[in-house]
This record gives C-alpha cells, sequence and structure tokens, in this order.
C-alpha cells in the first residue's frame, strides 16, 4: 500500500514539478492550454501515488478477476447460432430485434492501391456508424487523478478478461434491447451535467472488418467532493499504473488505449 499523502501535500509536490517543467518549456516555445494538459499527464504517468492500492496489488486483484470469471466460450457454426438470429433475404446474419450488428458482404473494386493488387469481396461486421459508446471516469484523491475502471468480460477477448472503461456497451445493450439491466455508470453518457466532460468524441473503429463504425469515447470527471460507490470488479488506477499495465500483454484494452491516447 501506498502512503497517502494530504491533499496539501500531494497538491505541491505535483503543483512544483509542475511549475518547473513549464518554466523549462517556455525557454523554447509559448505555453498554450494542450502543452499544459501535456505536462499534467506526463506527472501523473513517472509516479505511482494511487491512494488504495501499488501496483502489485492491482495486479493480483486483475488476476483473480481472470481467475473467478465463470463465463466459457466455445465455438459453434454461424447456423447454429440461435437467440434472435437469422439469415435475412439479403443472406445477412441478423438479429430479429432489428439491433446488435449484422454480419453483412462487400464488394471492394478499384483497389489497385492495395497488397492484393486488386479488388476483393469478404464478409464485415456492421454495427451501424454509431455503435457504442465507452467512457472512464476520474476523480481526484489527495489531489491525484484516479481512473476508475473494470475488469470485464467478452466472449471474443483474448485471455477471457481485460481492463476496460468505467463504461463499455453498444447502444443496443445501453437501451436494453437484451432485455437486462441498465449498464452500470450509464449517467456518464445519458446525464454528462452530473460531471465535467473532459473529452468526448467518435473515434472509428478497424476498417477491414468493421463497416463504417464509430465509438463515442468520452473522459469525464468527477468532483473531488462526489461520493462515487465502487462496484464489484471495478477499481481506481493512476495514469502510471495504466502505463504499467500497457506494458503487459492482454490485460488493458483497446478502448481505454484510445481514450488515454489525447490526453
Amino acid at each position: 500500500m501506498n502512503e497517502k499523502l494530504t491533499p496539501k501535500e500531494s497538491e505541491q509536490s505535483g503543483e512544483l514539478l509542475k511549475k518547473e517543467i513549464i518554466e523549462a518549456i517556455k525557454k523554447h516555445q509559448e505555453i498554450s492550454p494542450d502543452v499544459i494538459s501535456s505536462v499534467e499527464t506526463m506527472i501523473e504517468s513517472i509516479s505511482d501515488k494511487n491512494q488504495f492500492h501499488d501496483l502489485d496489488e492491482v495486479k493480483v486483484w486483475f488476476k483473480k478477476k481472470v481467475d473467478e470469471c465463470p463465463m466459457a466460450v466455445e465455438e459453434i457454426g454461424l447456423k447454429d447460432v440461435k437467440g434472435g438470429w437469422h439469415y435475412n433475404e439479403k443472406g445477412n446474419l441478423v438479429h430479429e430485434s432489428g439491433g446488435f450488428f449484422s454480419v453483412i458482404g462487400v464488394k471492394v473494386s478499384n483497389a489497385q492501391f492495395r497488397e492484393s493488387g486488386k479488388g476483393w469481396e469478404q464478409p464485415m461486421v456492421d454495427q451501424g456508424t454509431k455503435s457504442s459508446i465507452n467512457a472512464t471516469l476520474r476523480k481526484r484523491f489527495n489531489g491525484v487523478y484516479h481512473y476508475l475502471v473494470q475488469a470485464k468480460a467478452e466472449p471474443g477477448n483474448y485471455g477471457k478478461v481485460q481492463v476496460s472503461p468505467t463504461l463499455q456497451v453498444t447502444f443496443s445493450n445501453f437501451n436494453q434491447m437484451h432485455k437486462g439491466n441498465k449498464p452500470l455508470f450509464s449517467d456518464l453518457y445519458d446525464d454528462p451535467e452530473k460531471y465535467k466532460v473532459v473529452y468526448a468524441h467518435w473515434l472509428p473503429e478497424d476498417g477491414g472488418r468493421f463497416y463504417l463504425k464509430r465509438i463515442y469515447s468520452m473522459l469525464v470527471e468527477a468532483d473531488e467532493n462526489t461520493e462515487i460507490q465502487v462496484p464489484e470488479g471495478f477499481i481506481w488506477l493512476t495514469m502510471y499504473q495504466i502505463k504499467q499495465l500497457l506494458k503487459e500483454d492482454n490485460i488493458v484494452n483497446p478502448h481505454i488505449r484510445s481514450i488515454i491516447a489525447h490526453l
């Protein structure tokens, strides 16, 4: 466990280092809000000041979530997929609700510049141009930013469980087309006035497998005085810890990487 800092000690330490770095940069260029943001992120990234758990404890927590995950995934043929899935008149695999996604075919032409030197045909996953929401919540504890993430299991995950954003959900699941529960922390998207929206943009997905897919990616900040209940399977990480986990195989999922990339 890290030694806990008082808010004053933590703020003084961080602000002093920030001031020294900015003064050094001023000798070479003008200071803009982007420069200040980059300096703040750098300071976040160089030392582990998590007020709840150190990096070793985080790794133990993650391994425990992987070991305890009961989800089993078995590959079956597309013709055997049940639960409202069927082939429509075009031959596409679709869901009876009209939501979730479809497996479609596309024909590519005039692509001589690609490595194949010609066009081709292939299946693709079509989730629509507005498919999903990924939002990460952050909050200062004793002057240090912490990011609330979850150990989320997905059937296609390598390793089954990955460290994922606070809210990671398709619009179909967000709107409860599965007839299940509303996702935890849905208010990050549908009630953003409760928080400060630091970053919110549509980001494209892999265009080799997904057809025109975009994801709404958000970084949302809670006030230091806002009480956040941490459910089972969630944990507060610092930027330092997230970046250290990125140095290991198959832990941090691509959506968190996309969200923090702008910082």
